[in-house]
């Protein structure tokens, strides 16, 4: 640090790793008593926690070259945990301008499918001094393991590039520190926020909650066949569903969507036409979610009906009349006429 860093100047830390959650994680740093350094202890948007070093007085690194002192991470464990690490402060004589980013704050909208590699934004800082005390190397500070495993940066020329691919249902915002160092030693920082935009990168799940798969031949128009659940779709705004169909299109059902009174959300099988099991017996086709992306994704269950019979058709014999002559000498129990009816029921109504 510049013996000539100013009272409440601050320093960001690397932050301590802790895999645990909620008041399990890490939740304080301290540092060991010294003259001339307090640690701040911030909080970022996602809930971590980091540290600043910050400068309460003047340094002259004639009278002292150098401050040593430990700095400890509390959880909120109980029994609490901490780790600790050594800090060697060196003043550096008289590089007196830091490097200033042009911006404090870069915030950037990136598509969830662009492709490794792909260039997210250019950072750029200028530094006053001359000579090596003016060149600047960029490098992102280590505040997250999936920040450090998402991003990386040109030291040269503040190109951040992307390492892998995002996913906005995974992670929707990046917070990324950003440090500027000149050949002095010097630092400066800004942040970068990644904003991660939704494709359409997720198919339309259909869940059926209730079906009735046998299916009375007399059931009124308006049954409702099946409930569903309002599709799963992970993606948002016009790329989640937006419409739903029965494929291939039916006369006998249609497919009703949308809010209730009390705002709850509902899709039903709605018989349409009514039911001749004489005509056909068993339907199967597929129901349909269809997301508003482009091009559009589809997910689709399949349905099958069986039309249960009732007894609406009466016996027809096969002749209007019968005719038949027998001899007066016939013995009883002969057979004189043979008669045939039929039933297009079946079952016992057959």
């Amino acid at each position: 640090i510049s013996e000539s860093a100013m009272p409440e100047t601050r320093f960001l830390l690397e932050s301590a790793q802790d895999p645990d959650v909620g008041n399990n994680s890490l939740q304080l740093y301290s540092i060991s008593s010294n003259e001339y350094f307090h640690v701040y202890t911030g909080r970022r948007n996602d809930g971590r926690r980091y540290a600043e070093l910050v400068l309460d007085r003047a340094l002259d690194r004639e009278q002292q070259a150098g401050v040593a002192f430990s700095i400890t991470a509390v959880d909120g464990g109980n029994p609490p945990r901490s780790g600790t690490a050594l800090i060697h402060v060196v003043l550096v004589d008289i590089n007196d301008n830091i490097p200033v980013f042009t911006r404090s704050l870069y915030k950037v909208p990136v598509r969830e499918n662009i492709s490794q590699d792909t260039l997210v934004v250019v950072v750029s800082a200028s530094d006053l001094d001359s000579g090596t005390n003016g060149e600047i190397a960029y490098s992102i500070v280590q505040n997250s393991k999936e920040n450090f495993e998402t991003f990386k940066i040109n030291p040269e020329t503040g190109q951040i590039r992307l390492k892998k691919p995002l996913d906005y249902e995974e992670t929707k915002t990046y917070e990324i520190d950003v440090q500027a160092t000149d050949g002095g030693g010097l630092s400066g920082h800004c942040k970068v926020e990644v904003q991660v935009e939704d494709v359409n990168d997720n198919v339309p799940e259909v869940i059926i909650t209730s079906l009735t798969s046998m299916l009375s031949e007399a059931a009124p128009l308006n049954t409702v066949v099946a409930l569903f659940n309002v599709a799963r779709d992970l993606d948002i705004g016009s790329n989640r569903v937006q419409a739903y169909s029965v494929i291939p299109e039916n006369e006998y059902f249609s497919v009703s969507y949308g809010s209730r009174s009390n705002g709850d959300k509902y899709v039903e099988l709605v018989l349409e036409k009514s039911l001749d099991r004489e005509e056909q017996a068993e339907m199967d086709f597929s129901l349909t979610a269809v997301d508003g992306g482009s091009p559009a994704r589809s997910g689709t269950t399949q349905i099958h009906i069986e039309v249960l019979d009732v007894n609406d058709n009466a016996p027809v014999f096969s002749q209007d009349r019968y005719t038949s002559q027998v001899l007066e000498d016939t013995p009883e129990g002969s057979l004189v006429l043979s008669v045939l009816a039929t039933d297009q029921d079946t079952g016992i109504n057959g």
